[in-house]
């Protein structure tokens, strides 16, 4: 059964591109028109002028015309070809910004199961072919069959037996090149395809740059990338044999015709069935018919590759934004529960990525207002995807997840998003200056929020020890701060935008002694006024929290404090005397 994947599109998938553009393409159309008028008609000013010169007429006002034409024919033709070529570059604009606006939008499980660099390469290399679809693709072919029909149609009227000829042997060499032009598409595609695994292999070797160097794998990996890149080459040279074919097939047509025309002409000069001119006026117009065949054939042949290139565009288009199935957010209740309403909750909640095998198994617990609660355990036992489920990055498998007593699943992503803030294990730091990433959360925040929440997390150094400030660099993913520097970066992120919950993936993994207890006095700061859902490792950053859940093998095994967990749990009391907290 075929999938949108693997299922050619069409021209009419460009339209939705066009449109956009409709009307500077309708000037062009215009254009191209006048342009093929003006063309098409100086084979018949050539033919009068050589018959007024067989008869000794004069020729000056003809002559006149004919090169006032010439000049008209080329300014058509250069400004055509500039509104074209800021065509296609808007088209390629547009569709790198809906591209990565969509991008961006994915849900994490397409992230979980693309390589970037292939991502990567349908914004840059596939969105470029696009240009010549435009320019020596669409257009050209229509202002070729134009070409062609006026052409065709003053070749008639000039010699009807000549113009029989001429069809036959263009029709016969055309459609060998038209048989191998129509695999253009899929060979293209698998090109760009190619394209996107040698780019993913270059991204995996640079974002890993420091392993690399560091294991004395340069060797290995280059050979990785340069497979790659031959496997590119390869499926490049697959296109440029059949592109190759298509050329001079369209090359040998116009000879061809042109000797051909030539000689039976000649003939019917000499019976003095046709004039000179005549002969004169048909040959240009042969090479008005012929050369934009040609020229139709390569365009063909482009826009194949164009329409691979937008295939693979289309497929990432098509697949579902995360938050498009989202359902509005319900009303407020104005009735007072009973009992308090936990600010999170599992309820009997079952989860398993997709393709893989299931992670948590029957999760209940909750997290009241206000309150600190701590994920500890093994290993692989559940923890961040605890966190995950609350994002709504993925959706449960079974049970429910609720934020203040709603089903997350109920809840708009971006209006559930606003109330936590998130800090990831990996605490990834966006290229750029420090004032940046603070503002990604925050967009609104002064100068003196930004220092304000750099001392919270003991990170005002970083401002006050270089000239620039909030300005100060810290490079490609943070390389130019310490592990620990970053977590607290991306904790001062959290923190700057002031959500009610805050879920913190291992905040102390990266610190040593000193910055941990000041961070540990930073979240005990803002613990006061939100409720925290922390996963720890280290047990010594969440003895004071309020209860503690203990997971392994994705079930919940224990909830309680340090001291009762201690004294009732065998696996919290095994990992605490690993860590040196019991005796």
């Amino acid at each position: 059964m075929s999938t949108r994947e693997d299922r050619p599109v069409g021209l009419a998938a460009l339209l939705p591109y066009l449109r956009a553009h409709r009307g500077t393409l309708a000037v062009v159309g215009a254009l191209s028109l006048a342009g093929a008028a003006a063309s098409l008609a100086q084979p018949l000013l050539t033919r009068a002028v050589l018959d007024r010169v067989s008869t000794a007429q004069g020729v000056s006002r003809l002559v006149a015309v004919l090169v006032a034409l010439v000049v008209v024919s080329a300014a058509i033709g250069g400004l055509r070809d500039y509104l074209l070529q800021r065509t296609a570059e808007g088209l390629v604009l547009g569709t790198r910004r809906r591209l990565a606006g969509h991008l961006l939008r994915l849900p994490i499980a397409e992230y979980d199961r693309r390589r970037t660099g292939d991502l990567l390469s349908r914004v840059g290399s596939d969105t470029t072919l696009l240009r010549a679809v435009v320019t020596s693709g669409l257009f050209e072919t229509v202002t070729g069959a134009v070409m062609v029909l006026g052409a065709g149609t003053a070749m008639v009227l000039l010699d009807p037996l000549l113009f029989g000829v001429t069809l036959l042997g263009v029709a016969l060499g055309l459609g060998f090149a038209a048989t191998f032009a129509r695999r253009v598409r899929a060979l293209a595609r698998a090109a760009q395809e190619r394209i996107g695994e040698m780019t993913s292999a270059v991204e995996r070797a640079i974002s890993s740059a420091r392993t690399i160097r560091a294991s004395r794998a340069e060797t290995r990996e280059a050979e990785t990338v340069t497979g790659s890149a031959r496997a590119a080459y390869d499926a490049g040279l697959r296109v440029a044999r059949v592109q190759a074919v298509v050329g001079p097939t369209g090359t040998v047509t116009v000879q061809g015709a042109f000797l051909l025309v030539l000689g039976i002409g000649g003939a019917r000069v000499a019976a003095g069935a046709i004039t000179v001119g005549d002969l004169v006026a048909f040959v240009m117009y042969l090479f008005f018919l012929a050369l934009p065949l040609g020229q139709a054939l390569h365009a063909y042949a482009q826009l194949q590759t164009g329409l691979g290139a937008l295939q693979r565009i289309e497929e990432i288009l098509g697949v579902p934004a995360e938050g498009v199935d989202d359902r509005s957010a319900p009303a407020a209740a104005t009735a007072t529960p009973r009992h308090p309403t936990p600010m999170i909750e599992f309820d009997r909640v079952a989860f398993g990525y997709p393709g893989g095998r299931p992670v948590l198994h029957e999760v209940s617990f909750a997290v009241p207002e206000g309150t600190r609660t701590a994920l500890v355990g093994p290993s692989g036992a559940g923890k961040s995807t605890l966190l995950a489920l609350v994002e709504r990055f993925y959706e449960v498998t079974a049970g429910a997840v609720r934020v203040a007593g709603t089903d997350v699943r109920d809840l708009p992503r971006d209006a559930l998003r606003a109330r936590l803030g998130y800090v990831e294990q990996e605490a990834p730091v966006l290229a750029g200056t420090l004032r940046e990433n603070l503002l990604i959360t925050a967009p609104a925040a002064t100068d003196d929020q930004l220092r304000t929440v750099l001392d919270e997390v003991n990170l005002a150094h970083l401002a006050e020890r270089a000239p620039e400030g909030l300005d100060v660099q810290v490079g490609e993913g943070g390389v130019l701060l310490s592990g620990g520097e970053r977590q607290r970066l991306a904790i001062a992120r959290a923190l700057l935008a002031g959500p009610p919950v805050l879920l913190l993936d291992e905040p102390t993994s990266n610190l040593d002694a000193r910055n941990e207890a000041a961070l540990r006095r930073a979240i005990d700061a803002v613990a006061v006024r939100r409720t925290l859902l922390i996963v720890a490792h280290r047990l010594a950053t969440v003895v004071d929290a309020d209860q503690i859940v203990v997971l392994d093998g994705g079930r919940v095994v224990a909830v309680g404090t340090h001291d009762e967990l201690t004294a009732s749990d065998p696996l919290y009391r095994e990992l605490a005397t690993h860590q040196l907290l019991v005796g």
